[in-house]
């Protein structure tokens, strides 16, 4: 035997660093075995030229998640449709106040929003100027204004509606339920580009309940990024647990209750086994898992020599073909993600990415922001074709972590498709393992985060 320990966790994903610090806390010796050359799986963050680069960059509409704050966009998204912008906010913006001047402050409102605005010039500083109006207050026209009230009534009911109560309505696809309550064009204009930027589904096959709990966030909150970039979530976990815990660059090829044999490393005896990696990987190591499905996602980052837009609003895309589902001024939204006085604009295409990706991206991203980016360089690039774990109905938000007493499987994909729902998986996951072996669970941040989750 190379090492022993009392637990091995496979996988330095922030479930697997999770599940290994309530281990170590509850007094058990634990190896975390990661195949990559660093922790955080889908959630790692890059560093190229100053720049902090994100492969998979989630949204979070809670103020802080295991410890790391988070850095707010301006209230509600901006939805480019048509060659047109609205502004749609959300009732309830409980964070910090707005920062930005006018944009901010008059989507500070909610539901009030700002409805339409002019299309922008395809090039040059009046494509920007019309960004620029759309953020500040352009003139709505009745229907819009409808549809805003609409909508607005429609979140306040899901802020103001236990979490319990949501899971026990009827189950069916997002889709479906959501134009039972709303006019299609808001559906297909708003929620699908909203939903598809916090869940990665496009197309609203997520199971209705986990969409409305998802709207039931965003109404009650306000979208944000983990300061420093989404890797500094898994980092800190990693950082803080005792020293020689965690291994990078081990792969694991054959795991079993009392051992894990590595390609390279030979073999860690243990106690017990947790998988805590990707869905797929995790049936692969245990035959007879199901592996679920996933939608890809494909992430871009771009410098540009001027800022297309000083307010930090998550612009997302309602019209289809796109490629670009949702795009961001990075750096005004999270400064210290790039270098000081450099701008940093990062873009989500969702699902399969065409082949001229980069080309056709920049194109997309000049009539986005109005703006040309004949200049704009590309600084990174990251596709992720097992991205975001598919919540189709009938959706078990809490699937088994236990397999048998000594081998447990957690991650996202045991839970809501969520670093949230992986947090919460991990702290079921060490109380399972923690029960067979007759020890108290203690509080954790990853236990903290099951309620916070169950408590939204």
């Amino acid at each position: 035997m190379l090492d022993n320990a009392d637990v091995v966790v496979v996988g330095a994903g922030i479930a697997g660093l999770a599940t290994a610090h309530q281990l170590t806390a509850a007094g058990l010796s634990v190896r975390v075995l990661e195949a990559a050359p660093q922790v955080g799986g889908r959630m790692t963050t890059d560093t190229v030229d100053g720049f902090r680069l994100d492969r998979l960059g989630p949204l979070f509409t809670v103020p802080e998640v295991a410890g790391v704050a988070l850095r707010p966009f301006a209230p509600g998204i901006l939805v480019h449709s048509d060659g047109r912008y609205g502004r749609w906010g959300a009732p309830h913006t409980p964070w910090a106040a707005p920062r930005g001047g006018a944009g901010a402050a008059r989507g500070a409102g909610g539901v009030r929003g700002t409805g339409w605005g002019s299309p922008p010039a395809p090039r040059g500083t009046g494509g920007a100027r019309g960004v620029a109006r759309a953020l500040a207050g352009a003139p709505r026209n009745p229907a819009a204004s409808l549809d805003q009230a609409r909508l607005g009534a429609s979140l306040v009911r899901l802020a103001t509606t236990p979490a319990p109560r949501l899971l026990a309505r009827t189950e069916r696809a997002a889709r479906e339920a959501l134009s039972a309550r709303l006019p299609a064009r808001t559906v297909q204009g708003v929620l699908r580009p909203l939903l598809a930027a916090l869940l990665g589904d496009p197309d609203l096959t997520t199971s209705s309940r986990r969409a409305d709990l998802a709207l039931r966030s965003f109404a009650r909150g306000r979208l944000g990024v983990p300061e420093g970039g989404a890797g500094m979530l898994p980092e800190r976990l990693a950082a803080a647990l005792p020293p020689g815990t965690v291994r990078t660059g081990v792969r694991v090829t054959e795991a079993s209750i009392s051992r894990v044999t590595t390609a390279e490393h030979g073999v860690f005896g243990c106690r017990s086994v947790v998988l805590a990696t990707g869905g797929r990987t995790a049936a692969e190591l245990l035959p007879g898992l199901r592996v679920p499905d996933y939608h890809a996602a494909t992430v871009l980052h771009h410098t540009a020599p001027a800022p297309p837009a000083a307010d930090p609003v998550l612009l997302v895309e309602s019209d289809p073909g796109g490629p670009v589902a949702h795009t961001a001024v990075m750096s005004a939204v999270d400064p210290s993600r790039a270098p000081a006085g450099r701008t940093l604009i990062t873009s989500t295409i969702l699902g399969t990415p065409p082949d001229d990706t980069e080309r056709r991206v920049r194109k997309h991203l000049a009539t986005l922001y109005g703006v040309s980016t004949d200049e704009w360089e590309l600084v990174g690039l990251h596709h992720t074709p097992h991205a975001f774990p598919a919540m189709r109905p009938p959706f078990d938000p809490e699937r088994p972590v236990r397999v048998l007493s000594g081998l447990y499987v957690c991650g996202d994909h045991r839970a809501t498709g969520t670093p949230v729902g992986a947090l919460s998986s991990a702290s079921r996951t060490a109380a399972a393992l923690l029960a067979d072996l007759g020890l108290p669970a203690p509080e954790t941040a990853a236990a903290t985060a099951e309620k916070a989750e169950k408590a939204a």
